[in-house]
Protein backbone atom coordinates (compact mmCIF):
# COMPACT_ATOMS: atom_id res chain seq x y z
CA UNK A 1 0.00 0.00 0.00
CA UNK A 2 1.83 3.52 -1.22
CA UNK A 3 -1.02 6.30 -1.37
CA UNK A 4 -2.31 9.08 0.61
CA UNK A 5 -6.00 9.94 1.98
CA UNK A 6 -6.51 13.52 1.63
CA UNK A 7 -10.07 14.08 0.34
CA UNK A 8 -10.74 16.57 -2.86
CA UNK A 9 -13.48 16.45 -5.68
CA UNK A 10 -12.21 15.03 -8.44
CA UNK A 11 -15.26 14.53 -11.13
CA UNK A 12 -13.15 12.82 -13.72
CA UNK A 13 -12.09 10.17 -11.14
CA UNK A 14 -13.19 6.85 -12.07
CA UNK A 15 -12.56 2.99 -10.66
CA UNK A 16 -12.71 0.26 -12.87
CA UNK A 17 -13.15 -3.62 -11.63
CA UNK A 18 -11.91 -6.25 -13.66
CA UNK A 19 -11.18 -9.98 -13.15
CA UNK A 20 -8.80 -9.78 -16.16
CA UNK A 21 -6.73 -6.76 -17.69
CA UNK A 22 -6.23 -6.57 -21.44
CA UNK A 23 -2.14 -6.53 -22.48
CA UNK A 24 -2.09 -2.66 -22.73
CA UNK A 25 -3.77 -2.19 -19.11
CA UNK A 26 -1.78 -4.40 -18.24
CA UNK A 27 1.60 -3.05 -18.91
CA UNK A 28 0.20 0.38 -18.09
CA UNK A 29 -0.28 -1.33 -14.72
CA UNK A 30 3.59 -2.46 -14.93
CA UNK A 31 4.68 0.87 -16.39
CA UNK A 32 3.32 3.02 -12.87
CA UNK A 33 4.51 -0.04 -10.53
CA UNK A 34 7.59 0.50 -12.00
CA UNK A 35 7.21 4.51 -11.66
CA UNK A 36 6.86 3.83 -7.79
CA UNK A 37 9.34 1.62 -7.32
CA UNK A 38 11.86 3.85 -8.55
CA UNK A 39 10.36 6.58 -5.96
CA UNK A 40 9.61 4.49 -2.78
CA UNK A 41 12.52 2.14 -2.94
CA UNK A 42 10.75 -0.79 -2.95
CA UNK A 43 8.14 -3.13 -5.08
CA UNK A 44 4.71 -1.77 -4.11
CA UNK A 45 3.07 -4.75 -5.15
CA UNK A 46 4.20 -8.09 -4.58
CA UNK A 47 5.77 -10.87 -7.11
CA UNK A 48 3.10 -13.14 -6.49
CA UNK A 49 0.22 -9.56 -7.18
CA UNK A 50 2.87 -8.70 -10.26
CA UNK A 51 2.66 -12.61 -11.77
CA UNK A 52 -1.70 -12.10 -12.01
CA UNK A 53 -1.18 -9.05 -13.93
CA UNK A 54 -0.82 -11.39 -17.09
CA UNK A 55 -2.54 -14.55 -17.66
CA UNK A 56 -6.26 -13.71 -18.21
CA UNK A 57 -8.52 -14.28 -15.38
CA UNK A 58 -8.00 -16.23 -11.89
CA UNK A 59 -10.28 -17.30 -9.59
CA UNK A 60 -10.37 -15.27 -6.50
CA UNK A 61 -8.26 -12.37 -8.57
CA UNK A 62 -9.73 -8.68 -8.91
CA UNK A 63 -8.07 -5.76 -10.78
CA UNK A 64 -9.13 -2.19 -9.57
CA UNK A 65 -7.75 0.79 -12.04
CA UNK A 66 -8.75 4.36 -10.87
CA UNK A 67 -7.93 7.09 -13.84
CA UNK A 68 -8.59 10.43 -14.06
CA UNK A 69 -9.69 11.81 -17.39
CA UNK A 70 -8.92 8.79 -18.62
CA UNK A 71 -5.26 8.77 -17.65
CA UNK A 72 -3.91 5.53 -14.88
CA UNK A 73 -2.88 7.07 -11.97
CA UNK A 74 -3.88 4.13 -9.56
CA UNK A 75 -3.96 0.52 -9.08
CA UNK A 76 -5.17 -1.84 -6.55
CA UNK A 77 -5.53 -5.48 -6.69
CA UNK A 78 -7.96 -7.79 -4.79
CA UNK A 79 -7.43 -11.64 -4.31
CA UNK A 80 -10.02 -13.78 -2.38
CA UNK A 81 -8.95 -17.44 -2.56
CA UNK A 82 -8.29 -18.08 0.94
CA UNK A 83 -11.45 -19.56 3.08
CA UNK A 84 -10.56 -18.51 6.26
CA UNK A 85 -9.09 -14.86 5.59
CA UNK A 86 -10.00 -11.98 5.06
CA UNK A 87 -9.64 -11.12 0.90
CA UNK A 88 -5.85 -9.45 0.62
CA UNK A 89 -5.16 -6.26 -0.95
CA UNK A 90 -2.21 -4.18 -2.06
CA UNK A 91 -2.96 -0.94 -3.98
CA UNK A 92 0.13 1.94 -5.36
CA UNK A 93 -1.08 5.57 -6.52
CA UNK A 94 1.44 7.15 -9.32
CA UNK A 95 4.04 8.93 -7.33
CA UNK A 96 3.04 12.47 -9.16
CA UNK A 97 -0.84 12.06 -8.27
CA UNK A 98 -0.58 11.53 -4.35
CA UNK A 99 -2.19 13.99 -2.19
CA UNK A 100 -5.49 14.21 -4.20
CA UNK A 101 -8.02 11.66 -2.06
CA UNK A 102 -7.13 8.59 -5.26
CA UNK A 103 -5.59 6.01 -2.24
CA UNK A 104 -8.22 6.87 -0.10
CA UNK A 105 -10.50 6.54 -2.74
CA UNK A 106 -9.24 3.31 -3.71
CA UNK A 107 -9.09 1.90 -0.12
CA UNK A 108 -12.73 2.54 -0.15
CA UNK A 109 -13.36 0.19 -3.65
CA UNK A 110 -12.12 -2.02 -1.65
CA UNK A 111 -13.70 -2.14 1.32
CA UNK A 112 -16.71 -2.15 -0.34
CA UNK A 113 -15.98 -5.39 -3.00
CA UNK A 114 -14.52 -7.49 0.17
CA UNK A 115 -17.36 -6.42 2.29
CA UNK A 116 -15.27 -4.67 4.79
CA UNK A 117 -13.36 -7.92 5.60
CA UNK A 118 -10.25 -6.79 4.15
CA UNK A 119 -6.70 -6.83 4.60
CA UNK A 120 -4.19 -4.70 2.78
CA UNK A 121 -0.10 -5.33 2.40
CA UNK A 122 2.00 -1.64 3.10
CA UNK A 123 4.94 -2.51 1.65
CA UNK A 124 8.05 -0.25 3.00
CA UNK A 125 5.51 0.83 6.21
CA UNK A 126 5.87 4.46 4.85
CA UNK A 127 3.85 6.52 6.79
CA UNK A 128 1.79 8.15 4.58
CA UNK A 129 0.23 4.16 4.02
CA UNK A 130 0.56 3.95 7.77
CA UNK A 131 -1.95 6.80 8.33
CA UNK A 132 -4.25 5.83 5.33
CA UNK A 133 -4.62 2.70 6.74
CA UNK A 134 -5.25 4.73 10.02
CA UNK A 135 -8.22 6.33 7.38
CA UNK A 136 -9.61 3.29 6.07
CA UNK A 137 -10.04 2.15 9.71
CA UNK A 138 -7.53 -0.93 9.47
CA UNK A 139 -5.56 -1.93 12.19
CA UNK A 140 -2.04 -3.27 12.21
CA UNK A 141 -1.75 -7.45 12.22
CA UNK A 142 1.24 -8.73 10.44
CA UNK A 143 4.84 -7.77 10.46
CA UNK A 144 7.39 -9.10 7.65
CA UNK A 145 10.87 -8.72 7.41
CA UNK A 146 13.34 -8.43 5.05
CA UNK A 147 16.94 -9.41 6.39
CA UNK A 148 20.07 -9.71 4.49
CA UNK A 149 23.71 -10.66 5.35
CA UNK A 150 26.85 -10.27 3.19
CA UNK A 151 27.77 -13.27 1.17
CA UNK A 152 31.50 -11.98 0.12
CA UNK A 153 32.72 -13.38 4.13
CA UNK A 154 30.57 -16.20 4.25
CA UNK A 155 32.24 -18.65 6.47
CA UNK A 156 29.58 -21.38 7.17
CA UNK A 157 30.16 -24.61 8.87
CA UNK A 158 29.60 -27.72 6.25
CA UNK A 159 26.09 -28.47 5.90
CA UNK A 160 25.74 -31.24 8.03
CA UNK A 161 22.21 -33.87 6.45
CA UNK A 162 20.11 -36.30 8.40
CA UNK A 163 21.19 -39.46 8.56
CA UNK A 164 19.67 -41.07 5.00
CA UNK A 165 18.94 -37.76 3.46
CA UNK A 166 20.50 -36.62 0.27
CA UNK A 167 20.25 -33.59 -1.86
CA UNK A 168 19.56 -33.18 -5.51
CA UNK A 169 18.12 -30.09 -7.79
CA UNK A 170 14.92 -29.71 -8.95
CA UNK A 171 14.25 -30.93 -12.48
CA UNK A 172 11.33 -29.04 -14.04
CA UNK A 173 8.37 -30.99 -15.03
CA UNK A 174 9.72 -34.31 -13.20
CA UNK A 175 9.48 -32.33 -9.91
CA UNK A 176 6.51 -29.93 -10.11
CA UNK A 177 3.81 -32.43 -8.37
CA UNK A 178 6.52 -33.36 -5.45
CA UNK A 179 7.38 -30.37 -4.73
CA UNK A 180 3.93 -28.88 -4.81
CA UNK A 181 2.89 -31.41 -2.30
CA UNK A 182 5.84 -30.88 0.62
CA UNK A 183 5.40 -26.97 -0.25
CA UNK A 184 1.88 -27.53 0.88
CA UNK A 185 2.53 -29.11 3.46
CA UNK A 186 5.38 -26.99 4.93
CA UNK A 187 3.53 -24.33 4.47
CA UNK A 188 0.08 -24.91 5.70
CA UNK A 189 0.30 -22.28 8.37
CA UNK A 190 0.78 -20.13 5.70
CA UNK A 191 -1.52 -19.12 3.52
CA UNK A 192 0.26 -17.20 0.32
CA UNK A 193 2.87 -19.65 0.17
CA UNK A 194 1.01 -23.05 1.16
CA UNK A 195 -1.38 -22.43 -1.32
CA UNK A 196 0.41 -22.13 -4.86
CA UNK A 197 -0.86 -24.30 -7.65
CA UNK A 198 0.53 -25.86 -10.42
CA UNK A 199 -0.12 -22.23 -12.53
CA UNK A 200 1.68 -20.62 -9.74
CA UNK A 201 4.57 -22.78 -9.92
CA UNK A 202 4.55 -22.40 -14.15
CA UNK A 203 4.39 -18.62 -14.00
CA UNK A 204 7.51 -18.87 -11.38
CA UNK A 205 9.55 -20.96 -14.03
CA UNK A 206 8.34 -18.89 -16.73
CA UNK A 207 10.49 -15.91 -15.69
CA UNK A 208 13.92 -15.22 -16.69
CA UNK A 209 15.46 -15.22 -13.13
CA UNK A 210 14.24 -18.85 -12.86
CA UNK A 211 17.39 -21.27 -12.68
CA UNK A 212 16.94 -25.04 -11.49
CA UNK A 213 20.72 -25.19 -10.48
CA UNK A 214 19.46 -22.86 -7.67
CA UNK A 215 16.43 -24.96 -6.62
CA UNK A 216 17.65 -27.62 -3.91
CA UNK A 217 15.50 -30.90 -2.98
CA UNK A 218 16.34 -32.83 -0.33
CA UNK A 219 15.27 -36.74 -0.75
CA UNK A 220 15.08 -39.91 1.81
CA UNK A 221 15.01 -42.97 -0.21
CA UNK A 222 13.34 -40.79 -3.57
CA UNK A 223 11.02 -38.80 -1.17
CA UNK A 224 11.25 -35.07 -1.43
CA UNK A 225 10.91 -34.07 2.56
CA UNK A 226 12.30 -30.92 2.04
CA UNK A 227 13.89 -27.66 -0.69
CA UNK A 228 15.81 -24.59 -0.66
CA UNK A 229 14.48 -22.39 -3.68
CA UNK A 230 17.34 -20.06 -4.15
CA UNK A 231 16.74 -17.03 -6.79
CA UNK A 232 18.82 -14.27 -8.20
CA UNK A 233 17.84 -10.73 -8.34
CA UNK A 234 20.36 -9.68 -11.49
CA UNK A 235 19.53 -5.86 -11.71
CA UNK A 236 20.35 -5.43 -7.65
CA UNK A 237 23.32 -8.43 -7.82
CA UNK A 238 21.20 -9.67 -4.75
CA UNK A 239 20.90 -13.47 -4.05
CA UNK A 240 17.68 -14.66 -1.77
CA UNK A 241 16.28 -17.10 0.13
CA UNK A 242 12.89 -17.58 -2.03
CA UNK A 243 11.38 -20.89 -0.14
CA UNK A 244 12.70 -22.76 2.48
CA UNK A 245 10.60 -25.86 3.47
CA UNK A 246 10.91 -28.94 5.28
CA UNK A 247 7.92 -31.83 5.80
CA UNK A 248 6.04 -31.76 9.01
CA UNK A 249 7.50 -34.54 10.72
CA UNK A 250 11.32 -34.39 9.30
CA UNK A 251 11.63 -30.80 11.11
CA UNK A 252 14.24 -29.70 14.09
CA UNK A 253 16.75 -32.63 12.99
CA UNK A 254 19.04 -29.66 10.82
CA UNK A 255 18.15 -30.25 7.83
CA UNK A 256 16.41 -26.75 7.19
CA UNK A 257 19.96 -25.23 8.66
CA UNK A 258 21.47 -28.12 5.83
CA UNK A 259 19.52 -26.48 3.08
CA UNK A 260 20.64 -22.98 3.92
CA UNK A 261 24.00 -23.34 3.97
CA UNK A 262 23.70 -25.28 0.48
CA UNK A 263 22.18 -22.36 -0.96
CA UNK A 264 23.79 -20.02 0.59
CA UNK A 265 27.21 -21.38 -0.96
CA UNK A 266 25.55 -21.80 -4.32
CA UNK A 267 24.38 -18.03 -4.42
CA UNK A 268 27.87 -16.97 -2.75
CA UNK A 269 29.64 -18.96 -5.59
CA UNK A 270 27.63 -16.38 -8.27
CA UNK A 271 29.67 -13.80 -7.04
CA UNK A 272 26.63 -11.89 -5.34
CA UNK A 273 27.70 -9.63 -2.76
CA UNK A 274 24.55 -9.85 -0.79
CA UNK A 275 22.17 -12.30 0.06
CA UNK A 276 18.13 -11.33 1.70
CA UNK A 277 15.27 -13.55 2.75
CA UNK A 278 11.63 -12.75 4.07
CA UNK A 279 10.12 -13.75 7.35
CA UNK A 280 6.96 -13.22 9.87
CA UNK A 281 8.39 -11.39 12.64
CA UNK A 282 6.23 -13.31 15.38
CA UNK A 283 8.10 -16.39 13.78
CA UNK A 284 10.71 -15.68 16.39
CA UNK A 285 12.26 -19.30 15.61
CA UNK A 286 13.27 -18.67 12.47
CA UNK A 287 14.28 -14.97 12.95
CA UNK A 288 16.70 -16.55 15.82
CA UNK A 289 17.69 -18.90 13.36
CA UNK A 290 18.68 -16.55 10.43
CA UNK A 291 20.45 -14.07 13.43
CA UNK A 292 22.81 -16.70 13.76
CA UNK A 293 23.54 -17.02 10.00
CA UNK A 294 24.28 -13.68 10.20
CA UNK A 295 20.80 -11.99 9.02
CA UNK A 296 20.04 -8.53 10.26
CA UNK A 297 16.73 -6.75 9.38
CA UNK A 298 16.84 -4.16 6.63
CA UNK A 299 13.39 -3.20 6.01
CA UNK A 300 9.84 -3.90 6.71
CA UNK A 301 6.48 -4.86 5.40
CA UNK A 302 3.62 -4.92 7.01
CA UNK A 303 -0.31 -5.62 6.81
CA UNK A 304 -3.66 -4.00 7.99
CA UNK A 305 -6.96 -5.65 8.61
CA UNK A 306 -10.09 -4.66 9.67
CA UNK A 307 -11.98 -5.36 12.77
CA UNK A 308 -12.97 -9.21 13.10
Amino acid sequence: MSSDDTVRAFPARSIETHSALTPDQAEGVRALLAEAAAVDGQQPVSEQGRLQLRGGAREGVSHLLLAVDGDLVGYAQLEDTDPVEAPAAELVVRPVDRGHGHGRALGAALLAASGKRLRVWAHGGHPAARHLAQVLGLTLFRELRQMRRSLTDLTLPDPVLPEGVSVRTFVPGKDDAAWLAVNAAAFAHHPEQGSLTQRDLDDRKAEPWFDPAGFFLAERRGEVIGFHWTKVHAEEALGEVYVLGVRPGEQGGGLGKALTTIGLRHLAGQQLPTAMLYVDADNQAAVSVYERLGFTTYETDLMYRTET
